[in-house]
Parts: structure tokens; C-alpha cells; sequence
């Protein structure tokens, strides 16, 4: 894999503790050219996750950022915010199958996990696989992805 990702990072204070853990490793690792923090920084930051989601969610869909890393207390949280970016796919991933095919097979651009549902070294490794998955647009799931993009384009309409 030649890509190099620019990753967002954030969370709500429940998952602080692990955003900035995972923060660290991927500042670290050779695949991510670039980390953006959009909060929050502490357990006292009392800031809603879905502030902190739609924020990270809106750099993806901007092109500022090629995917997002999102903690909260289950992942559920992040996950259900940032999906109402339009362009955005995020999916809550707490095991290695689940994080291979929301890339493979959804081309999910937005990891979400639960701080208070998962062990940190798990999360460590599930975000290690996950940046070595990159989406096949020639797959068989290149077209179920454009089919969930034309309902989004379309606000739920028939297409």
C-alpha cells in the first residue's frame, strides 16, 4: 500500500483517554502524514460528541482528511453524528472483521469505537489493520457503495 493518510482525530470526553492515546500511535506510524485533533482535550471538557463528530466528519468531506478516528464511551455516539455529513460513511468497529469490511466492503471513511466497550490494545491493533485496508472502487462492492451514495444524493428517494 503507497497511501499515506491524513487522519482526523476526536472524541467526547468519555473517550478522550483513548483519542489521545491513539492520537500518539498514529503520529508515530509511517502510513499517516498528518493527525488533526478536533477535540476534546480533557475528561472536564464537557462538549457533545456529535460537536466533535460533525467536525471531524465535515474535514472528510471537505478533502482536508482522508478518514477519522472517533472515540466516545460505546462508538455509537460519534458514529450515528458523523453520519449526517452528507458524503460521509462511519461505522462503530470493536473487532478486525468488522474494521476490514467497513473499508472493503463499505468504504467507510470514519472508524468509531467505544472507550468504555473495548480494551486498548485491541483498539491499538484494529486501528493498525485498518490502516493498511484501502477501498477497491473496481470491487463488487463499488456498486453497492454508489447505491448507498445515490440514496443519500436523493434524501431516501426511490432511485
Amino acid at each position: 500500500m503507497t497511501q499515506k493518510w491524513r487522519i482526523v482525530v476526536g472524541s467526547d470526553n468519555a473517550g478522550v483517554g483513548y483519542k489521545n492515546e491513539l492520537k500518539a500511535v498514529l503520529q508515530r506510524d509511517p502510513r499517516v502524514v498528518s493527525v488533526d485533533d478536533v477535540g476534546v482535550g480533557t475528561r472536564a471538557d464537557d462538549t457533545a460528541y456529535a460537536h466533535v463528530a460533525v467536525a471531524a466528519a465535515r474535514k472528510i468531506a471537505a478533502g482536508e482528511a482522508d478518514r477519522a478516528l472517533l472515540f466516545c464511551g460505546t462508538g455509537l455516539g460519534v458514529a450515528i453524528a458523523a453520519n449526517k455529513v452528507p458524503g460521509v460513511r462511519a461505522v462503530t468497529a470493536h473487532d478486525s472483521y468488522s474494521v476490514e469490511r467497513s473499508v472493503l466492503s463499505n468504504n467507510a471513511q470514519v472508524l468509531t469505537m467505544g472507550e468504555r466497550v473495548i480494551g486498548l490494545e485491541l483498539a491499538k491493533k484494529l486501528v493498525d489493520q485498518w490502516l493498511d485496508c484501502e477501498f477497491d472502487p473496481g470491487s463488487a462492492s463499488a456498486a453497492k457503495v454508489e447505491a448507498v451514495t445515490l440514496y443519500e444524493r436523493r434524501k431516501g428517494e426511490e432511485i
